[in-house]
């Protein structure tokens, strides 16, 4: 238990600090849509061009944040050295990539369909180079169980990123999507200088022989990353090439302005990961890694569950994040929420692979879950638009998420407590189906108190079921009587 308390209190200040980061960068989301109508497709470019950058950080780090983390904790290998020789493999690669980018960039900007303006495919190439290069250093500081510096240089860097933009957008009344590449690439480059500290580890050298064998490991994650990444980008990024309407830009503006009201999943999976991984990892050796690894499942679930309630419960104020001219694609939130949690129970499934370095095992899991992604795209998104986005998403982690589990509990079984988890999962399914139906027949504001009254009977059962208030500390004294 006091290991649960310690990944809880670190989830507790990752998740703090990316809550607060997506919710100040959702302040940037009706900026957008504000001054780049869905016509226009302003954001729709932005769009577009943040899902292929997103693609190209994950074959630029090549898995080595978690390579990081499973090498930093093996008996006989030296961490300093460990993360000396990924970081100057990483920014190696990474300077390598960018100035391939500028000889190129002619080429490249007219297949991305960008040749009027290819500034915005070298600044971003630049950005995401810089990108790649700190996430080793951050990777570090979560080794380091330094979460605080970690958060802080995240809020830095959203700060920044909110001023300048208003700078721009507001006081300039500017309306080119471009200035926010531009502005992208200042807060890379101010939060890179602010891990300096971290950065002259490099002095420890360059180990080639660790390398290697730090990329058998790493190979399959890489293929496990770009099939995660594909799995929340690859439709923004194939839906120019499969779309036929005139009007592409301006339909994937809509997609992506409202999936960023879905991206509440995803942040809290991205807190939980951020804690989780050094935590596992750093347990290889206890007896006791396996059941902890099954109640975080359960707790996992839960709150994910508890924030779907909350986002859907609430989409009627959450749609005004938007312009109204973006309401049509409000659809899909729902699909893609279920996808994300779907998302973070397969990473929590990935760690039996990740232990028993047998990480070829999330290739293959992977790998099944972006060819049903990728097909689904294909194949309906000229018919169906931007909802079979969506579904294809939905569809690939499903694939994925299965996978891994029935083979995980026949190559390293772990017992999940699955009664509790499907008795959450049934609650969760019931109440949405009820907000769901008295959405059509009370006034918003009816259906607001119904939802509301759902999501607080829904924290009662929990309350009462795992989390018992007299068992806290401070509060708990108040239950005790």
């Amino acid at each position: 238990m006091p290991s649960l308390k310690s990944l809880a209190k670190d989830t507790a200040i990752y998740g703090l600090s990316s809550i607060i980061g997506r919710f100040l960068n959702y302040l940037l989301v009706p900026l957008y849509t504000a001054k780049l109508t869905a016509v226009s497709g302003g954001y729709g470019i932005i769009t577009n061009m943040y899902a292929l950058t997103a693609l190209v950080l994950v074959l630029l780090t090549f898995g080595m944040e978690t390579t990081f983390f499973r090498f930093a904790n093996k008996e006989g290998e030296q961490p300093q050295r460990v993360f000396s020789t990924i970081l100057i493999g990483i920014s190696s690669t990474a300077t390598l990539f960018f100035f391939a980018v500028l000889l190129f960039i002619t080429p490249v900007s007219r297949f991305l369909g960008y040749e009027q303006t290819p500034q915005y495919v070298w600044v971003m190439a630049l950005a995401v180079a810089i990108d790649a290069i700190r996430a080793i250093p951050f990777a570090y500081l979560r080794q380091q169980k330094k979460a605080i510096k970690f958060a802080a240089l995240q809020l830095l860097n959203i700060g920044i990123n909110i001023v300048l933009n208003l700078v721009y957008y507001v006081g300039m009344d500017g309306h080119d999507p471009g200035y926010a590449f531009y502005i992208n690439l200042v807060c890379s480059a101010v939060v890179t200088l602010c891990l300096y500290r971290e950065i002259s580890q490099i002095r420890h050298g360059y180990d080639p022989r660790l390398m290697r064998r730090m990329l058998r490991y790493s190979w399959p994650i890489v293929i496990l990353g770009i099939a995660g990444i594909l799995n929340q980008v690859a439709d923004k990024i194939l839906f120019p090439f499969v779309y036929k309407g005139s009007d592409m830009q301006a339909q994937l503006g809509i997609y992506g302005a409202c999936v960023k009201i879905a991206m509440i999943m995803a942040m809290i999976t991205q807190a939980f990961r951020y804690a989780y991984e050094p935590f596992v990892f750093g347990k290889t050796k206890d007896r006791d890694n396996d059941e902890t690894q099954a109640k975080a499942m359960k707790y996992f679930i839960i709150f994910t569950l508890l924030a779907y309630l909350c986002v859907m419960g609430w989409l009627p104020l959450l749609k005004y994040i938007i312009a109204a001219d973006y309401w049509p694609g409000l659809r899909v939130v729902p699909i893609v929420m279920a996808a994300e949690l779907m998302f973070g129970i397969y990473f929590n499934l990935s760690f039996w692979y990740k232990l028993d370095d047998k990480t070829w095992w999330g290739s293959i899991f992977s790998g099944a879950g972006c060819v049903v992604l990728v097909l689904t795209n294909v194949l309906f998104v000229p018919r169906y638009g931007y909802m079979a986005c969506a579904w294809a998403g939905f569809a690939g982690y499903a694939v994925a998420m299965t996978l891994s589990y029935f083979v995980g509990q026949k190559e390293h079984p772990i017992r999940y407590p699955m009664q509790d988890i499907g008795y959450y999962v049934l609650i969760a399914l019931v109440s949405w189906l009820s907000m769901n139906y008295f959405a059509q027949v009370l006034p918003v504001w009816g259906s607001l108190i119904y939802n509301t009254m759902a999501i607080a009977c829904f924290v009662a059962i929990i309350i009462r079921k795992d989390f018992p208030l007299s068992s806290l500390p401070i509060v708990g004294k108040f239950f005790k009587h």
